[in-house]
C-alpha cells in the first residue's frame, strides 16, 4: 500500500519485516518502479546492505524495462530533432557515435558547454574523437576511415553555423544516453538508435539491411555457446550488435578475471564490414564498449586478404545476420553463412538469421547452396521465428535462424532440431514497436527455447527433430504435427459463428437462431482420430484463377479471395472465368472455409470438394484445417507443394476412414447450428 502511492513519483524499493527473534523472523522484499501498478518479490528473504539493494535495483529486469522505454522515447525526440535540423538518416547515427566517444573524454565533458561558436565546437568534438581513438592504437588505416566518415560534422549546417543547435544535442545525449550505457554495460544503444533513424526513411532497406533486435542477438550467442573462451566472428557487422552480444556474455563467464577480460575485448571479437559508414558505426560501438574495435575489419567478407586474416585469429563462433538478397545480382545469404562457416576452426557453431523462404527451395540457385553446405557442414538446427520480428525497422520479413556446425558433413539421416519459435513473448506497443512488456522472453521463454534444443526435444507445438537433405524444405512448419487433443470445443462454435456472420453479411440468411438441431451429447475425446492427407480426404482439387479489381465487371457471384475477413468473401462480380459450389476453399495463409452457393475464387485459392460434404461437415472439417494455419506465412504460402504433404487429423470410423456423419452430428449439436437451416 505504503508502495502504491510512493511509486507515482519514485522507485521504491519495499522491506517488510516481522518477527521478534532471529529464528522467527521473516523478511520479505518488493521492488516497484514508477509508472508500474504493482510491485514485484525480489532480492531474496534476507537483509541485504544499502549497497547491495542498490546494485540489486540497478541490475533488476524491471529497471532496465523503465530505462530502455526512456531511451526508446528519447531516440525518436532525437531523430525528430535532427530531422528538424536536416541532418541526413545515414549520418545520424555516426553524430551520435561521435558525442559518445567524445563523452568518454572528461576534459571534453567539463569543457564542451563552454564553446559558444558553433563551428569552434563541431571542430573540437571532431579531433576529440581522433585523439580517443590514437590514445586506444587504433591502426592508422582504420582511423583514417573513421575519422573522414565524422568528418561531415565540421561542415555540416545545422552543427557548424548554428550556435546552440550542436551543444543541446550534446547536453540531451549526456543526459539521456550516457548513463542508460553505464548502467547497462553491454547493451547494443547504438543499434537500438539507429533502428530507429531508419523507421522513418529506411534507406539501407534497399541494400537488404536488417538490423537484429538484441534480444535475438543474445538468443543466438546462447545457441552459439559463447564462453570466456569463445572467438566470435560476424563476417556482416553491421553496427556490432552481435558483437557486443556476444562480448556480454563473455565478460559474464569470466567472472571478473580482469587479464581474461582484457584479452576478450582486445582478441577474441573479429567483424567484418563492406559499407565505410556503417564500420565507423561499428567501430565506434565497440569502443564505447570499451574496445573490441581492433578486430573490425572494413571490406568485402569475401576478400581472400580478409578470409587470411580472419583464420589466423581462428574464429569458433560465427554468428550473423547478411544483407537479404533484392536483386539478381545480389550474393545470397546461403554464400555469407558459408563464408563464415570456412573461416570457423573445424567444429565451430555458426548461427544465423535469414528469410524462411531461404529454406524452401529444391531446386535453383538456393537449393544448390544448400547442398553445397551439407556436403562440407553440418545443420545442426532451424527455427522458425515471430513473423512481425523486424518490425521496428519497419521491414516485413519473416525470419529463421539456422544452427551449423563448421567442416564436419551433414551425415545421412541425421536428425535436426527445428523449433516454431513463433511467440516470444513481445507486445506490440503504439509508438515503441514490439516491446517485451512483461519480461516474458527474459524470465521464461528464452531458457525455455534454449534448453528445448540443447536437449532435441520433441515438444508438440514446438519443436520436431527430423532428418533431412538439401532437397527437403528446412522449417519446422513441414514437420509438425497438428495434435487432436488440442481441439476444444469453443474452436468449433467460432467457425459457426464466423459461418453465420458472413451469411448474415451476404444476406444468404435473414434470421439468426439460437438453437441446435440435435440435442445429442458429443465429446471430442471420446472418440478415435486419425491423420489424412487432404487429397485422400477429397476426390476433387482445383486452383481458382485470378481476375483482378479493374477487370471485375459488378454481378451477384460471390467472388472470394485470401482474406481472414467475412469468409474469404471480397466481392460480387457478373464476369466469372469459373464457376463452383458446394466446396471448402483453403487460402494461401492457411484460413479455410465452406461455401454452398455458386461462388468463384482468385488463385490465391484451393478449392477441395467431395460427394460426401454438406454444410455441417464442412464446418467441421475447415475448422480442423485452419488449425494448420501455423504452418503458413508470407515466407511460405499455403499452394499446392506445400499443402499436398501435411496432414489434418479427422475423427475415424472403426473401419479407420473419415466419419462424415459423426462431424455432421457434431456440428448439429452446437448452439446456433439451426441458423442454418
Amino acid at each position: 500500500l505504503y508502495s502504491s502511492y510512493l511509486s507515482k513519483d519514485f522507485d521504491v524499493i519495499s522491506i517488510a519485516v516481522s518477527g521478534e527473534t532471529s529464528t522467527n523472523c521473516k523478511i520479505s522484499h518488493f521492488l516497484q518502479v514508477s509508472g508500474d501498478k504493482k510491485p514485484a518479490e525480489k532480492f531474496g528473504n534476507k537483509l541485504l546492505s544499502p549497497e547491495d539493494y542498490i546494485k540489486e535495483y540497478i541490475g533488476s529486469p524491471e529497471k532496465f524495462r523503465q530505462d530502455y522505454e526512456k531511451l526508446l522515447s528519447f531516440s525518436k525526440e532525437l531523430n525528430e530533432k535532427l530531422h528538424g535540423h536536416k541532418i541526413v538518416e545515414s549520418d545520424r547515427g555516426l553524430l551520435i557515435s561521435c558525442i559518445l566517444i567524445a563523452l568518454e573524454n572528461k576534459a571534453f565533458t567539463k569543457s564542451y558547454k563552454d564553446y559558444a561558436n558553433a563551428e569552434d565546437l563541431a571542430k573540437y568534438l571532431v579531433n576529440t574523437v581522433e585523439m580517443e581513438f590514437k590514445n586506444n592504437d587504433i591502426q592508422e588505416g582504420k582511423l583514417n576511415i573513421v575519422v573522414g566518415r565524422f568528418a561531415f560534422i565540421k561542415t555540416d549546417t545545422s552543427l557548424s553555423t548554428l550556435d546552440g543547435v550542436l551543444v543541446n544535442i550534446i547536453d540531451d545525449i549526456e543526459k539521456n544516453i550516457k548513463d542508460f550505457i553505464k548502467t547497462h554495460e553491454y547493451f547494443d544503444v547504438l543499434g537500438q538508435l539507429y533502428i530507429e533513424f531508419l523507421r522513418y526513411a529506411n534507406s539501407d532497406k534497399g541494400l537488404g539491411i536488417v538490423l537484429t533486435p538484441p534480444h535475438i542477438t543474445e538468443f543466438m550467442a546462447c545457441l552459439g555457446e559463447v564462453n570466456k573462451d569463445s572467438v566470435v566472428f560476424d563476417n556482416c557487422t553491421g553496427t556490432g550488435g552481435f558483437l557486443v552480444s556476444a562480448m556480454n556474455l563473455m565478460i559474464k563467464d569470466a567472472k571478473g578475471e580482469q587479464a581474461k577480460i582484457t584479452n576478450i575485448k582486445k582478441h577474441q571479437l573479429i567483424g567484418v564490414e563492406y559499407q565505410a559508414h556503417i564500420f565507423a558505426l561499428a567501430c565506434s560501438n565497440m569502443f564505447i564498449h570499451q574496445d573490441g574495435k581492433s578486430n573490425i575489419l572494413n571490406g568485402s567478407c569475401f576478400d581472400e586478404k580478409i578470409i587470411e586474416e580472419v583464420k589466423k585469429i581462428k574464429p569458433t563462433v560465427g554468428l550473423l545476420n547478411p544483407p537479404y538478397k533484392s536483386k539478381k545480382t545480389d550474393q545470397n545469404e546461403y554464400e555469407f553463412i558459408y563464408n563464415n562457416l570456412e573461416c570457423l576452426e573445424q567444429g565451430g557453431k555458426c548461427v544465423a538469421i535469414i528469410p524462411l523462404s531461404c529454406g524452401m527451395p529444391d531446386s535453383g540457385e538456393y537449393f544448390e547452396w544448400k547442398a553445397k553446405i551439407l556436403k562440407s557442414h553440418t545443420l545442426d538446427a532451424v527455427f522458425s521465428m515471430p513473423n512481425e520480428l523486424f518490425i521496428n525497422s519497419k521491414v516485413g520479413v519473416v525470419s529463421c535462424i539456422m544452427v551449423f556446425t563448421a567442416k564436419r558433413p551433414h551425415p545421412a539421416g541425421k536428425k535436426t532440431y527445428f523449433g516454431y519459435y513463433k511467440d516470444d513473448g513481445f507486445e506490440k506497443v503504439k509508438h515503441k514497436g514490439r516491446v517485451d512488456l512483461f519480461q516474458k522472453f527474459e524470465k521464461e521463454i528464452k531458457n525455455e527455447w534454449v534448453l528445448s534444443y540443447h536437449n532435441h526435444e520433441n515438444i508438440s507445438g514446438l519443436s520436431i527433430n527430423r532428418a533431412i537433405k538439401a532437397s527437403d524444405e528446412w522449417c519446422a512448419e513441414v514437420y509438425l504435427q497438428t495434435d487432436f487433443k488440442l481441439f476444444k470445443k469453443v474452436d468449433f462454435e467460432n467457425s459457426l459463428h464466423r459461418y453465420i456472420e458472413y451469411l448474415f453479411t451476404a444476406r444468404i440468411i435473414s434470421n439468426i437462431s439460437s438453437n441446435e438441431i440435435n440435442s445429442l451429447d458429443y465429446d471430442l475425446s471420446s472418440i478415435d482420430w486419425g491423420y489424412f492427407k487432404l487429397a485422400d480426404v477429397f476426390n476433387y482439387v482445383s486452383r481458382g484463377k485470378r481476375l483482378t479489381a479493374q477487370d471485375r465487371e459488378v454481378g451477384d457471384v460471390l467472388y472470394f479471395s485470401a482474406s481472414e475477413l467475412n469468409n474469404g468473401w471480397t466481392d460480387s462480380i457478373g464476369n466469372p472465368i469459373f464457376i463452383e459450389e458446394n466446396a471448402l476453399i483453403y487460402t494461401t495463409f492457411g484460413d479455410c472455409y465452406y461455401v454452398e452457393r455458386s461462388f468463384t475464387a482468385s488463385d490465391e485459392i484451393t478449392i477441395f470438394k467431395d460427394v460426401k460434404i454438406n454444410r455441417y461437415n464442412a464446418l467441421f472439417i475447415s475448422t480442423v484445417l485452419t488449425k494448420n494455419k501455423y504452418k503458413y506465412s508470407f515466407g511460405r504460402k499455403a499452394f499446392k507443394n506445400k499443402w499436398s504433404e501435411d496432414t489434418i487429423p479427422l475423427p475415424v470410423t472403426h473401419g479407420g476412414q473419415p466419419d462424415w456423419q459423426w462431424m455432421e452430428g457434431y456440428i448439429k449439436s452446437l448452439p446456433y447450428c439451426s441458423s442454418l437451416l
